[in-house]
């Protein structure tokens, strides 16, 4: 066990987060989410929804800063309200990012095709419509560790 990692994070999500690169995306998925529109690492968190494990990956995860829209949604239909769960969405990423979610939609077919070439995915027992997304990482800042770290011994 590790200090401070939230118990909802799988040793192999915190594994598949370390290996992301700038630009490396995050698919987190619903559970009605198709098979055929993720990619072959999925890491499986079904006792759990998406926002509380968006929550738990934004502590550690930076959203990549040089692209408009690091955060993609899947788009409802033209007669379909925005769900709920897209305001919570940004709420958790207000909390981790200085210019929050900063989110688009993707059309359901054209979401699926980049969810296939994501990173990884984690699929989830989200029951909420529309709960998709997809994260960018970004790149994490030198100001943004801790400068006092040295694992260095002092002689």
């Amino acid at each position: 066990m590790l200090k401070q990692i939230p118990p909802i994070i799988p040793p192999e999500l915190m594994k598949i987060m370390m290996e992301m690169g700038h630009g490396d995306e995050l698919l987190l998925c619903d559970g009605n989410y198709p098979r055929n529109g993720s990619p072959e690492r999925c890491v499986r968190m079904d006792g759990y929804g998406v926002p509380e494990i968006l929550d738990a990956i934004l502590r550690f995860l930076p959203l990549d800063a040089y692209v408009e829209h690091p955060a993609l949604l899947m788009a409802t239909g033209p007669e379909e309200p925005e769900p709920e769960v897209w305001r919570t969405y940004r709420e958790i990423g207000a909390r981790y990012e200085p210019d929050g979610l900063r989110e688009a939609q993707l059309e359901r077919f054209d979401f699926y095709e980049r969810g296939r070439k994501a990173y990884a995915c984690v699929a989830t027992g989200e029951t909420a419509l529309y709960a998709n997304i997809i994260l960018k990482k970004g790149v994490v800042k030198p100001d943004s560790q801790s400068k006092n770290l040295n694992l260095m011994p002092q002689h």
